[in-house]
């Protein structure tokens, strides 16, 4: 079979780039939001409590994940920039890098998460059958840490060489095992083989994801450019892990602070019982398909950018970043309505508790009206990410989703006394407010780097 072509990203119409990129991704991530939504349909086969403790366990394994999305931004990061600038060799050398340290990574964050896990989930359920659905659950998926955070960072890898159609594959074949596995381990074959309920959920992920790290590997070890790796590449160096940790932890703690955000919302929403954490968990895996193709071209800004930041090209980033934002604003005009028309409907097909489904309802409703401040918040994560800024990504995380959604939430829910509702407004001022603190970030750190964001105040840097 011939080796994958690369692409180089600093030529060529930046539309055909984004298409390159952008399609391929959105249909994986669909499929990887399907994979998510196959769970919570089996989970609802067996109870409301399997399905909340299914959104719990897999929030706190999220933590775990962060790494991982850190690793991979960081390869699309490094490894482009080195490709942009024209040297393979250091390119080569990051990518071999990158993946050691991803299978290091693992391991530790497998010993960590025994610890922090339990704590997480205990600290936002009360007691009860999804509280022990969700500990049992976060357990099993421990074992899949090598394959999730190995396949990120060779996603990373391959985006920097314009190649977005590996993880789609990976993930379209993982959906498809998971349809066949999740029935097989949770209910097996009657006189053949017993079923293992709930943890069949989990087994079958650990199953199918180790899969797509297999494949990602194989992947990345044929690309052209990566052809003359040697197993002394892999080898461990403490420069390297440094120059990686620099990318790697900020984009991990960003992605914490999310998540952690999502503990406060969880943690807000328990005093509404159960169906009020099942409703969130049903609705925000549905608001997440419609997202995929936002979520697609802010993702594609990154590898994008990232090429042309390193053959200096500024002009062509800010150009990426400004159809980055024009087409994401029409595909956000596109998915509003769709969730607050058909938003009932769908949530009636994973459930028929009315009250899951109003809670659920509530949620698309309002998140609907803020999708665009969502769109250009993740497009300025990569667009600092491309200029290997992104502690700045920190900051803009630990105000809007640390201190904007605790303190919101708060504001509606202590104070003026709503109901699930004010969850959602807290987070919608959060949002909105975020999005004007990092426009200013953006503006400042392009003035540094690409001599300026607006046209009215573009001069040339140094």
């Amino acid at each position: 079979m011939a080796a994958p072509t690369d692409i180089d990203l600093t030529r060529g119409p930046i539309s055909a780039h984004f298409r390159t990129l952008a399609i391929p991704a959105a249909i994986g991530m669909l499929f990887n939001t399907l994979y998510n939504v196959v769970d919570m349909f089996f989970a609802g086969l067996l109870s409301t409590s399997a399905q909340a403790g299914l959104a719990l366990g897999f929030q706190a394994f999220f933590i775990a994940i962060s790494v991982g999305v850190g690793l991979g931004a960081a390869m699309s990061a490094l490894v482009g920039n080195a490709l942009g600038a024209g040297d393979n060799r250091a390119a080569r050398r990051f990518a071999a890098q990158g993946m050691i340290y991803g299978f290091i990574a693992a391991g530790v964050l497998a010993l960590a998460g025994l610890w922090y896990g339990p704590a997480l989930i205990q600290l936002v359920s009360e007691p009860g059958p999804y509280r022990e659905a969700g500990l049992r659950y976060f357990y099993w998926l421990l074992l899949a840490l090598p394959g999730f955070l190995l396949a990120f960072g060779c996603n990373g890898i391959l985006q920097a060489h314009g190649d977005a159609v590996s993880m789609q594959r990976a993930l379209i074949v993982a959906f498809f095992a998971n349809i066949g596995l999740n029935p097989l381990l949770i209910f097996g074959i009657p006189g053949l083989i017993p079923g293992i309920g709930f943890d069949g959920l989990a087994i079958s992920t650990v199953i199918s994801q180790t899969g797509v790290m297999v494949f990602m590997i194989r992947q990345v070890l044929r690309r052209r450019r990566m052809r003359r790796m040697r197993a002394r590449n892999f080898i461990p160096r403490l420069q390297k892990f440094k120059e990686i940790s620099v990318q790697v932890l900020p984009t991990a703690t960003s992605f914490i602070v999310m998540l952690l955000s999502g503990f406060v919302v969880q943690f807000a929403l328990k005093i509404f019982g159960e169906h009020a954490i099942a409703g969130f968990g049903v609705a925000i895996r549905l608001e997440q398909i419609l997202l995929l193709p936002v979520l697609g071209v802010t993702g594609a800004l990154l590898p994008i950018a990232s090429q042309n930041f390193g053959a200096r090209d500024y002009e062509r980033v800010r150009e990426a970043l400004f159809y980055c934002w024009k087409v994401g604003l029409v595909m956000t005009a596109i998915a509003a309505p769709i969730l607050w028309i058909f938003g009932r409907s769908l949530l009636g097909l994973f459930t028929d508790d009315p009250e899951v489904i109003r809670v659920g309802l509530s949620y698309l409703r309002v998140d609907s009206l803020i999708l665009p401040f969502y769109m250009m918040l993740f497009s300025i994560n990569s667009l600092l990410q491309a200029l290997k800024r992104p502690i700045w990504t920190v900051w803009i995380s630990l105000y809007r989703q640390g201190f904007g959604v605790a303190f919101f939430v708060w504001i509606f829910i202590g104070v003026l006394g709503f109901n699930e509702i004010g969850v959602w407004y807290g987070t919608a001022c959060a949002v909105i407010t975020g999005w004007m603190i990092g426009l200013l970030v953006a503006s400042y750190v392009a003035l540094k780097e690409l001599g300026g964001l607006w046209l009215s105040f573009r001069t040339d840097p140094g």
